[in-house]
């Protein structure tokens, strides 16, 4: 070989060693990680990422798809109640949170934007679980924490904040079936096409409804977790299949018991989100007929989200996917003031407490803030 060419084939090895240490990203290290009662790993099997400390204050982006339902608002209301918190504060340099609907390529091009800005962590709410190799290896590149929460993405390179979705589907079945037996005709509200969440809690719910010994019929619509959108699901499904037995609805609940309403529909069993009126609707109708249970997707879940960015930013070791709980409530044990606030306004998700991680957000803190983006 050539002088010339042993130094070109020495260049593009230098060259190849240097992309894989700039593309090396957080380093894999053994737990337990930092706050590990906060921060605690999905499973026993969970790997630890531990990045370089970083001297903060620091700057932080919110990237959120989808925006069209009262969650995600109140997600980002959450997002900036918790920015304000003068613990919070006192670690952040800049602050912003921006929705770009669900156009996948428009999530990619802002959270490489923000990489590409120098912002030292940026949070995403994904809109698919596919296509994030890329903004993962810039992220890495640049030394960007990238955390994503609520809806997850495929494969253990990105860290995740996510709250069982399975196991939500799974809690809503087995509880119609305990009060409905083995068969009958269900109606299946889902979510929004396409987002892990949705069909997580699906995989979930059919494992039971469609089990050993199960003879349901279920119809399936989808409510897109809003209000609106699940009350003209609900009605349509009824004018064209009559009477249901239960209802495993994913989101939009109060919309759901409303179409019932109308249409003079027997109260049925319903399983449902954590949203204020629905829990407000099985107090009232409770002595009608209304058997409810609710689980809850709790928006908060985007400050734990921020918090484990902090201490990622701090050099501390954090799980690869951190396992936050899962709160339910049914018609026989709700307590007013604690699991619904009956003078709250409808558009409110009543789970919003994390005791271990020290997060309590009451509803003036977060109807102080807008769902709008933070530029």
């Amino acid at each position: 070989m050539s002088l010339k060419s042993m130094l070109l084939a020495a260049g593009v090895a230098v060259g190849l060693m240097s992309g894989t240490a700039l593309a090396a990203g957080p380093e894999m290290v053994s737990g337990p990680g930092a706050d590990p009662t906060c921060f605690v790993p999905w499973s026993q099997d969970t790997k630890f990422f531990q990045w370089p400390a970083k001297e903060g204050p620091y700057r932080i982006a919110v990237v959120n798809g989808f925006v069209g339902n009262v969650w995600r608002i109140q997600m980002i209301q959450t997002a900036k109640a918790y920015a304000e918190l003068p613990e919070i504060k006192d670690n952040l340099k800049e602050f912003k949170v921006v929705s770009v609907g669900t156009d996948m390529a428009a999530q990619l091009g802002a959270v490489e934007d923000f990489i590409n800005q120098g912002f030292d962590a940026v949070l995403i709410d994904p809109n698919t679980p596919k296509g994030w190799d890329r903004v993962v290896r810039l992220a890495n590149q640049k030394g960007t924490v990238l955390i994503a929460f609520d809806n997850q993405v495929e494969g253990d390179k990105m860290a995740g904040v996510a709250q069982d979705q399975v196991i939500m589907g799974v809690q809503g079945g087995q509880w119609l079936v305990d009060h409905i037996g083995n068969k009958g005709k269900l109606l299946e509200i889902r979510g929004g096409p396409g987002f892990s969440a949705d069909q997580e809690r699906h995989d979930g719910f059919r494992s039971v409804v469609e089990g050993d010994g199960m003879e349901f019929e279920v119809v399936e619509v989808i409510g897109n977790w809003a209000p609106g959108d699940s009350q003209k699901a609900t009605a349509d499904a009824i004018a064209a299949h009559g009477q249901f037995d239960g209802i495993f609805t994913q989101g939009g609940t109060n919309g759901t018991v409303q179409a019932l309403i109308d249409a003079k529909h027997p109260f049925i069993p319903i399983a449902g989100e954590g949203e204020n009126l629905f829990r407000i609707q099985m107090a009232e109708f409770a002595d009608q007929g209304l058997k409810g249970f609710s689980y809850g997707q709790s928006p908060a879940q985007v400050a734990i989200a921020m918090k484990e960015a902090i201490a990622a930013l701090q050099g501390k070791p954090i799980p690869q996917l951190v396992k936050i709980p899962n709160p339910t409530t049914n018609y026989e044990i709700m307590v007013a003031g604690e699991d619904y606030f009956p003078d709250l306004t409808a558009d409110f998700f009543a789970a919003n407490a994390f005791p271990p991680c020290g997060l309590n957000f009451t509803a003036p803190q977060l109807m102080a803030q807008t769902g709008e983006n933070q530029e």
